[in-house]
């Protein structure tokens, strides 16, 4: 059994199905809501993984939210010891942002709702079980600009060239939620839908929610593959 540090910046963006998933492959998450308190852990030692959850926030919001810098300190530390590390959405920029790459604005705006992401070469080889393209949702309006040093662009789309990116075996970031469940989706609209901008990669509410059980149920066996290659890592 591995044990996991998992970061989480905002109430409403935890584990989600990824909980199930850690669980069922007998590894324990040990949750740190930085929202509320909790500190970024000051070295790795403890920990056999290191998991980045999403946030409303930036990377580059330091000034608001000091433990950015210790968070980002803390994955150079733990990309340094060769631990697995997992971001999603704003935990795949904190890697960025750690291991050298730049997050920008999106110039096409946000990008909110269910939309298809393609698998490059890197990410065929990365996942050869997955087809070659799939729907995700997705929730946001910053990416990754310039990838670290050493990544391998694995998933991209038209409104984001950076969809995930892996750094050698142990190191997976995602900018979309593989892991989101239909009460997420629903909050997420509630309190934050009507603050953004339409652009053409924002759906309508009423599209996001139309199907939603059955989309983030089957949206579970395809978030597994996505992990699937990752969580071999914790097996070394």
């Amino acid at each position: 059994m591995s044990k996991i540090c998992v970061l989480q910046h905002h109430p409403d963006e935890g584990l989600g199905s990824l909980e199930l998933i850690l669980r069922e492959y007998s590894h324990m998450p040990e949750i740190r809501h930085l929202n509320v308190g909790d500190q970024v852990p000051a070295t790795t030692t403890g920990f056999d993984a290191l998991v980045l959850m999403g946030g409303p926030m930036s990377v580059n919001d330091e000034a608001d939210y000091p433990w950015l810098l210790e968070e980002k300190a803390l994955i150079r530390a733990a990309a340094a010891a060769g631990l697995p590390i997992l971001g999603h959405c704003l935990g795949a920029q904190l890697i960025t942002a750690a291991l050298g790459g730049v997050v920008a604005p999106n110039p096409v705006g946000h990008e909110l709702g269910w939309w298809p992401v393609c698998i490059t070469a890197a990410g065929r080889i990365f996942w050869p079980e997955i087809k070659d393209s799939f729907e995700l949702f997705h929730w946001h309006g910053e990416y990754c600009s310039v990838l670290p040093a050493g990544a391998e662009l694995l998933l991209s789309n038209v409104a984001t060239p950076v969809q995930g990116f892996s750094i050698g075996p142990t190191i997976l970031a995602l900018q979309a939620h593989p892991e989101v469940t239909a009460p997420q989706v629903v909050r997420w609209l509630e309190t934050a839908g009507t603050e953004i901008p339409a652009t053409p990669h924002v759906q309508p509410a009423a599209a996001m929610v139309k199907g939603l059980s059955e989309r983030c149920g089957q949206l579970v066996g395809l978030a597994e593959q996505l992990y699937r290659p990752w969580l071999k890592q914790l097996e070394r």
